[in-house]
């Protein structure tokens, strides 16, 4: 049966209560106190990598990163950066080569139209995991923190590392696919479906906006 308008524009299906109600009560709430938002990558000389998708997906996660902070849920921001030379990247680290050869993540910053207040935390790491070599567990842990909602650039890089760390470190966690992006779209989609979907509650940011009204 296919889904029709309510009074007042609301859709319902059939199946007893609106979608929205349906899709809140499948989305564990979180304890505002205990929950971090994890915004990844989310730098200018990553953003210039990719200038057609930019613009929204700032403006999505300035979205979520302001109804957290309206929620009293700690906005964390985890950039990769290195010195000159990139002496933190080795030989035989072949991702890392990759890195190195595009000449980038030297000065950059997180970028300007995510409002980065004083409080919130930046942490620099050196490689895809934004746990790996940081002292961002230890960070969280001081401030009681179980649950965590990650957003980042690329899905098949920072997400996918730093996903796979939370899940085994037993984080309750949450991703928002409208706030994370990847150039190969096949296989973001893949990932989605699969690897977080199987690890995180997976939210459009629809039903992130929700869970921090």
């Amino acid at each position: 049966m296919t889904g029709n308008a309510g009074s007042g524009g609301i859709a319902h299906d059939g199946l007893g209560g609106t979608r929205e109600e349906r899709t809140s009560a499948r989305i564990p709430a979180i304890a505002p106190s205990r929950t971090a938002l994890i915004v990844m990558h989310y730098q200018t000389d990553i953003l210039g990598l990719f200038p057609s998708v930019a613009p929204a997906l700032l403006t999505h996660t300035r979205r979520l990163c302001d109804a957290a902070r309206s929620k009293g849920v700690g906005v964390y921001f985890a950039n990769l950066r290195f010195s000159p030379g990139y002496p933190e990247i080795s030989p035989l680290n072949r991702n890392g080569q990759g890195i190195k050869s595009l000449g980038l993540f030297l000065e950059d910053r997180t970028a300007p139209e995510l409002a980065q207040r004083d409080d919130e935390p930046l942490v620099i790491a050196h490689r895809a995991s934004v746990f790996f070599g940081t002292d961002l567990e230890a960070q969280l842990a001081g401030q009681g923190i179980d649950s965590l909602i990650m957003v980042g650039i690329a899905s098949t890089g920072v997400v996918l590392s730093s996903v796979a760390y939370a899940s085994d470190a037993d984080f309750r966690l949450y991703t928002v696919k409208d706030c994370c992006y990847d150039p190969d779209q096949v296989v973001h989609e893949h990932l989605f479906s699969t690897a977080f979907d199987s690890r995180t509650t997976v939210l459009s940011l629809a039903d992130a906006l929700r869970l921090l009204a």
